[in-house]
């Protein structure tokens, strides 16, 4: 017992405080309440003082080594018997023991009182039982940060007090670490409120334009759209929190690539990959692919892109896969006069039959057009071309068109789209039209 003894005064006071119980010159009672009040500040990092002060008790007036003990004796007994160690048993356990018989009034209440009490004990029990079982389910292969969030919610919906040290083993994370957790709330809303801002963001460069993007191309539109520098790793843990997902293009599992080394004996492979050799005009890729629209409706897309820039020089579209659809590519390329081509500029090709055909090839030497084409069924040696048709199915629905004009116009939005706004990696972060003139400018 301190002997710091109580004034009138200070006796009228703390009797005003909604924490304490009785009080006397001599000593002071808390409440059950405030005592399972002052366990759990204590097991978040507070000092007993700062506890006591927080609950409007006065440090002068109470003295530190009371409140020293009062904190001792406490944790002491909840250490050892939890919550039953910090309910003031004095009037129930203490005095001598009763003597008489007691009367079958006194037997009844008494019975009465413990079948209440094991009634309620059970009940908590199942409550536990099944929160349990729900944790257990709920926290395997999440990350702790939510098994924090978890616990935090089963304790704060379940009148699970004092619980958080068995919750913590029971899931097999720290209960400091769960402390922490608590602590930084507030940090995560301010964080929370920067990733839902730079999740607008990321959604504007991702939709710019009407394509969808990954997070490289969503990298370059921030900055040369929007002059804003993001980390393509905070563009990806963005994309990944809140479901961002780019189109990616299906594998084909009837296409198997074959790698044959038999050079094509009509016209050899004078590129042999090298696609980038910093000339705009020279290297001349070309190829065809099908459009399914309209349900059971066929169109093909024949182009030519430029190998060093990636530009699509000239395209043409057509519902038929006759010989005139690469001939007539050919024809555009001629006849486009933003286009200015190498003296020693080649078209490659794979071996399809509208390349090894006679008038093709007759085509091509009339206009100064030296030829290539790739081995046997290796698609490698045409990659970019390729890869440019994968992205543009990724990028354009066109099996929702219902005629050839309005596929043609969805096809003519995109080239425009592609050379002059899609930016690419591997061209320094430029677009193909912005990279052929600085290729030129060089």
């Amino acid at each position: 017992m301190s002997k710091l003894l109580f004034s009138p005064k200070d006796v009228q006071l703390l009797q005003k405080n909604p924490n304490v119980q009785q009080v006397s010159e001599r000593t002071i009672t808390y409440t059950d309440a405030f005592k399972s009040k002052f366990i759990d500040e204590y097991l978040t990092g507070k000092t007993p003082r700062q506890i006591f002060k927080e609950y409007g008790f006065d440090e002068k007036m109470i003295g530190i080594k009371r409140i020293e003990q009062s904190s001792s004796r406490w944790r002491k007994a909840y250490e050892k018997n939890g919550l039953i160690g910090l309910t003031d048993t004095r009037k129930s356990g203490s005095g001598r023991p009763l003597k008489r018989e007691l009367t079958m009034a006194e037997i009844m209440e008494r019975q009465a009182a413990r079948i209440q009490l094991l009634e309620g004990q059970i009940e908590l029990l199942k409550k536990l039982e099944a929160t349990e079982r729900r944790l257990l389910n709920e926290g395997q292969k999440i990350s702790t940060n939510k098994i924090f969030q978890l616990l935090s919610d089963t304790l704060t919906t379940f009148p699970f007090e004092r619980m958080v040290t068995y919750f913590c083993e029971l899931l097999n994370v720290s209960r400091s670490g769960y402390y922490s957790f608590l602590k930084a709330r507030d940090t995560r809303v301010i964080k929370e409120q920067k990733d839902l801002e730079a999740r607008d963001l990321i959604l504007r460069a991702f939709n710019r334009r009407g394509y969808k993007k990954g997070s490289r191309s969503i990298k370059m539109t921030l900055e040369q759209d929007y002059k804003c520098v993001m980390s393509r790793k905070k563009i990806q843990r963005i994309m990944q929190k809140y479901g961002i997902v780019c189109p990616h293009r299906r594998p084909n599992p009837y296409k198997q690539i074959a790698r044959a080394t038999k050079e094509h004996r009509v016209v050899s492979n004078k590129l042999n990959r090298e696609f980038k050799q910093g000339v705009p005009g020279k290297v001349l890729l070309t190829d065809i692919t099908y459009l399914p629209y309209n349900g059971k409706c066929m169109a093909y897309l024949s182009t030519i892109k430029d190998g060093s820039t990636n530009e699509i020089l000239a395209y043409h579209v057509s519902d038929r896969i006759t010989l005139d659809i690469a001939t007539k590519t050919i024809e555009r390329l001629v006849r486009n006069k933003k286009v200015k081509l190498h003296p020693k500029a080649f078209i490659h090709s794979d071996q399809g039959f509208h390349y090894t055909s006679p008038k093709y090839q007759k085509l091509l030497k009339k206009h100064n057009l030296d030829q290539s084409m790739s081995r046997r069924g290796n698609c490698w040696d045409n990659a970019p071309q390729e890869s440019f048709f994968g992205h543009f199915k990724d990028e354009v629905n066109f099996e929702s068109v219902q005629t050839l004009d309005e596929l043609k116009a969805k096809i003519d939005h995109y080239i425009v789209y592609y050379n002059n706004y899609r930016y690419q990696w591997n061209l320094k972060r430029m677009a193909p039209v912005q990279y052929r003139n600085h290729l030129l400018v060089a």
